[in-house]
C-alpha cells in the first residue's frame, strides 16, 4: 500500500502544478470550476479503489534458539555440534537408603545383601541410570566404558572372581578385595588381568547409588543367560 499512496500523492501533485499553471496565466481569476471538479473527481474515484483495510506485511519470524544452533561455526570454521538434550524420562525412585556403602556392608550379615531393583525385567532406563552413576566414578577408567575390561578385569563376562551373587559384589565394591577376604570370602575364579580391588565406598556416595551401579552391570552382562546366578 506504500507504492499506492505515493502514486496518489503524485498525482495530487501534477494535478496542483496545473491548477498553479491556470492560475499564473490568469493571476485575477479564481481557478476554473471545471479544473476544481475534475481534481475532485480523480480524488474520489482513487480513494474509492483503495482497499478498506491496510494490510501491513509481517516481520519474519522470530530466530530460535535451535535455528541458530543448526547454523552455529565455531572458530575453527566447523559446525558447532549439537548439545545433548536433557533426558525427559520419569526419576526413578530410590529403592535403597542413603546410607554410605561401607557402613552398610560392615554392618549387614554375611549373604545378606539383595539388590532392592529387581533383574526379573531389565528396565533400561534404570540400566542408563546405573551407568551414569558407573561412569561418574570412574570405575570406566580401570573396567571399560561398558565394562569390557581393561587394565582391571572386565565386568561383562561369566568369570566373577570372588562370587556372582549380589552380596559379594556389593562388599567387593564397597570394602575392596583386600577387606573383603578379611570377611570371610575368597577367591572362586581368576581373570588374565590380576589385582586388588581397591575400595571404592567411599567415591560411592550412597547404597542405592552402589545398587544402581550393580545393576548397570547385570544389564551389561554378555555371558549365557543360563550362567546367570543372581
Amino acid at each position: 500500500m506504500k507504492f499506492a499512496f505515493t502514486g496518489i500523492i503524485a498525482m495530487l501533485s501534477m494535478l496542483s502544478i496545473t491548477v498553479c499553471a491556470a492560475s499564473t496565466d490568469k493571476a485575477a481569476e479564481s481557478p476554473k470550476p471545471a479544473v476544481m471538479v475534475e481534481v475532485k473527481k480523480v480524488v474520489t474515484t482513487t480513494l474509492k479503489a483503495m482497499p478498506e483495510k491496510i494490510v501491513v506485511a509481517t516481520a519474519d519470524a522470530p530466530v530460535t534458539p535451535e535455528a541458530v544452533a543448526a547454523t552455529a561455526v565455531g572458530a575453527d570454521g566447523f559446525k558447532i555440534p549439537e548439545q545433548k538434550k536433557k533426558s525427559t524420562a520419569p526419576a526413578i525412585p530410590a529403592l535403597g537408603s542413603d546410607k554410605s556403602p561401607i557402613d552398610v556392608a560392615m554392618s549387614a550379615a554375611k549373604g545378606t545383601l539383595k539388590n532392592p531393583y529387581s533383574y526379573t525385567t531389565m528396565n533400561p532406563d534404570l540400566v542408563e541410570a546405573g551407568k551414569k552413576k558407573y561412569m561418574g566414578v570412574s570405575c570406566n577408567g580401570c573396567h571399560g566404558g561398558n565394562g569390557g575390561g581393561g587394565m582391571c578385569p572386565p565386568l561383562s563376562n561369566e568369570t566373577w572372581v570372588y562370587g556372582a551373587d549380589d552380596d559379594t559384589l556389593f562388599r567387593l565394591i564397597a570394602l575392596g578385595s583386600d577387606e573383603l577376604m578379611k570377611q570371610g570370602y575368597t577367591r572362586k575364579g581368576r581373570e588374565n588381568v590380576v589385582g586388588p580391588m581397591p575400595a571404592q565406598g567411599a567415591l560411592v556416595k550412597t547404597e542405592d547409588d552402589m545398587w544402581r551401579i550393580i545393576y548397570f552391570i547385570r544389564g551389561n552382562f554378555r555371558g549365557d543367560a543360563k550362567n546367570i546366578k543372581w
